[in-house]
């Protein structure tokens, strides 16, 4: 069984901070106790406050008030689910936080939809508190992407509060300390040197497993291989050497503009969670760290600063009395009112409409490469806000398929950075830089790298806009080269759409040429929402045989085309169609320029449909096309089994049963784990036009 002991204090600048108030270590005394009677009301009431899973702040208390109290509503700040002492400290009341431990529709966080202290909030005269997950080691890129927002932003002279020198408070605990993701953060504040600090509340275990059985090293061990890191570490249990540590943290952050870690020991008190009782794997342990419970601590403090037992005895009875009247009034709060269930999975579309022009007079032929990297040069010299990063798209080189090719040297290496191999990191970022009013473009160099990034994407940027009932949807666009091109191999080839339409929250674009590329990225930049756009590699430069459509004509600066529409790529001559030898492919990406060559072999009989938009689906123009054509092939480079084409067909076989007159057909790639690096194995394992020939065949035949 783990003991607790106080650990030393140990700090690398001496303290300079003055004595706190006599009103700041009044109210402190107060929400010390207020904190105190939340966890002792849930725990007395357990029937109906454990109905959903809470954690409460016992034996935190100190640092987290501490912390508190130094923000400003400049800041921004990302709690973790143990901190409702903190959120106290920022002002928020027990009824607030009562209306989210019961899942209420007044609930200021979520309307009732995420748990208790998972905050999100804009609320004037607070530091901004954007969504975050349960904050198990996830939340530390988001905040760390704060803080890069900030610096940026900053250097931009485009923050309204640059004066006030805004920071962002990380708090986390131990346990969340030893995942990878949390080690990304910390290199990235390092190596660009930004002002956050993160509060590590140790209290030596994870759920029931202990310190020494989840670490190597504590947090401010570990951080000391982070060179530029200022480290701080205290006892966390102790108002007063809490509250003169944060002040140190925050001085520093906000003077020097550069990253703290503050590592800060505290006794675990409560429940793990309401879920994990103490009492089933604590035993003698508990009673080790009751010895440091920071309230009686605190106490004596005050008695030897000259405060009354009289006077704590009173502001103890006012906490009591709050939270006895807040939970009153929580119990009898409404509920959320259930057909709302369905709101805020997305803000609303910036583009609605298409606009600018598409093939404007004496316009060049690009090649969809360069249409991409001109539509983001065109958003970097309008949109000042607006930055690009990624593995390789910096410095000289401007991308593995020069995507990005002199954007760093026309903008600067503020704006368009290299990255480390940290895909987690990119995509996780965004939802910070959204929060802050940075717009971030980002890329994951190859579709088959992307799966580092799907905590972060899943659990960060897709929720985010729902559990904040719409406070904070994340304005994030991805771009992510995909499919194979001839010898790719198995780490460069894949497919991916398939995996992110599972993802509920997030929008999928693919491209299938130059001008829908250009306005396509442009709409998923102005979108508010997370846009995973997707861009087939063989046809950035139209070599592969066959797809020489996907250069256009270049459309003007601006053109924009809303996410969500599909465009026939190619119409079926109406003499055919009137006499029911027609029928539709419906594709995307590479699947367009596979059908157009293959219809050849069939004169006027094919229209293929190009669905450029995944999610959100125009379901709409799918069923008009096959309703008009009673015949349908869905078409994908993806492996077939268990795919989204599969799924569309299926849609297609119950909305549309009536209208057909074949079953609606599928082809895709062989079922198989990864694409061959032999061109000729490749060859065999993907579709083909001849294979969407025999396919045709079949189907107008049938």
């Amino acid at each position: 069984m783990s003991t607790y002991s106080t650990p030393t204090t140990t700090l690398e600048t001496e303290f300079t901070t003055p004595t706190p108030t006599r009103a700041m270590l009044q109210r402190a005394y107060r929400l010390m106790r207020t904190a105190a009677e939340l966890a002792r009301i849930y725990e007395e009431n357990k029937a109906v406050t454990a109905k959903y899973v809470h954690a409460t702040a016992r034996g935190h208390e100190a640092i987290q008030l501490a912390a508190a109290f130094h923000l400003r509503p400049t800041d921004y700040a990302a709690p973790y689910y143990r901190d409702d002492a903190m959120l106290l400290g920022f002002g928020l009341t027990p009824y607030e936080l009562m209306l989210q431990l019961m899942a209420k529709r007044d609930d200021p966080f979520s309307g009732g939809r995420t748990y208790y202290s998972h905050p999100s909030l804009r609320r004037a005269g607070f530091p901004v508190i954007p969504h975050q997950s349960s904050a198990t080691g996830m939340q530390a890129i988001p905040a760390t992407g704060m803080a890069h927002a900030i610096k940026y932003l900053e250097g931009q002279h485009l923050l309204p509060d640059a004066e006030e020198q805004p920071v962002v408070l990380c708090s986390i605990g131990d346990g969340a300390m030893t995942e990878g993701e949390v080690a990304e953060a910390l290199q990235m504040a390092v190596l660009h040197q930004l002002p956050i600090i993160y509060l590590v509340q140790d209290n030596d275990w994870g759920i029931s497993a202990t310190g020494r059985e989840m670490r190597a090293m504590d947090a401010f061990e570990f951080a000391a291989g982070f060179k530029g890191l200022h480290r701080l570490q205290f006892d966390g249990a102790d108002f007063l050497a809490s509250h003169a540590g944060m002040e140190e943290a925050f001085d520093y952050a906000r003077r020097t503009r550069g990253p703290v870690l503050v590592h800060a020991k505290c006794p675990l008190l409560g429940h793990h969670t309401s879920g994990v009782r103490r009492e089933w794997y604590r035993g003698d342990n508990l009673a080790a760290h009751t010895l440091n419970d920071p309230l009686p601590r605190f106490h004596q403090q005050l008695l030897e600063l000259g405060y009354s037992e009289e006077m704590l005895a009173e502001l103890g009875e006012e906490a009591k009395a709050t939270v006895e009247a807040d939970y009153q009034r929580a119990l009898a709060a409404p509920a959320p009112d259930p057909a709302t269930y369905t709101e805020h999975e997305f803000a609303p579309p910036a583009i609605t409409e298409e606009a600018g022009e598409r093939s404007p007079a004496g316009a060049d032929k690009v090649l969809m490469v360069d249409a991409a990297l001109h539509a983001v040069d065109d958003i970097l010299q309008e949109f000042p806000e607006a930055l690009f990063y990624g593995q390789d798209v910096g410095g000289e080189l401007g991308g593995v398929f020069r995507e990005a090719a002199l954007l760093a040297k026309k903008y600067g290496d503020a704006r368009v950075f290299n990255t480390p191999i940290q895909e987690a990191y990119i995509v996780g970022s965004t939802a910070g830089m959204s929060a802050v009013g940075a717009k971030a473009i980002v890329e994951i160099q190859f579709a088959d790298y992307i799966w580092p990034s799907l905590n972060q994407l899943v659990e960060e940027l897709s929720k985010s806009c729902y559990l904040s009932n719409g406070k904070f949807p994340v304005q994030s666009l991805i771009r992510v080269p995909v499919g194979a091109y001839g010898g790719g191999g198995p780490y460069h080839s894949g497919s991916i759409e398939s995996t992110l339409l599972t993802i509920r929250g997030i929008k999928v674009v693919y491209p299938s040429n130059a001008a829908d590329m250009k306005g396509l990225l442009r709409a998923a930049f102005l979108d508010p929402n997370p846009v995973v756009l997707l861009e087939h590699k063989g046809l950035y430069w139209s070599k592969v045989p066959g797809t020489e459509d996907a250069k256009t004509l270049e459309p003007a600066t601006g053109y924009v085309i809303p996410l969500g529409k599909a465009a026939v790529a190619q119409e079926a001559d109406s003499g055919k169609l009137r006499n029911g030898e027609t029928c539709v492919v419906i594709t995307y990406g590479m699947g367009v320029h596979w059908a157009k060559t293959a219809s050849k072999q069939f004169p006027g009989q094919v229209e293929v449909l190009d669905l450029r938009t995944l999610n959100p689906l125009d379901y709409d123009a799918v069923e008009a096309a096959v309703r008009r054509h009673g015949k349908a092939l869905v078409l994908t480079e993806e492996p077939l089994m268990n795919s989204f084409a599969e799924s569309l067909a299926g849609r297609i076989q119950r909305t549309c049963f009536r209208n057909l007159d074949a079953p609606v057909f599928t082809l895709g790639a062989a079922n198989l784990p990864a694409i061959a690096l032999n061109v000729e194995l490749e060859k065999q394992m993907l579709p083909s036009a001849e294979k969407v020939g025999v396919a045709l065949a079949e189907l107008l035949g049938y």
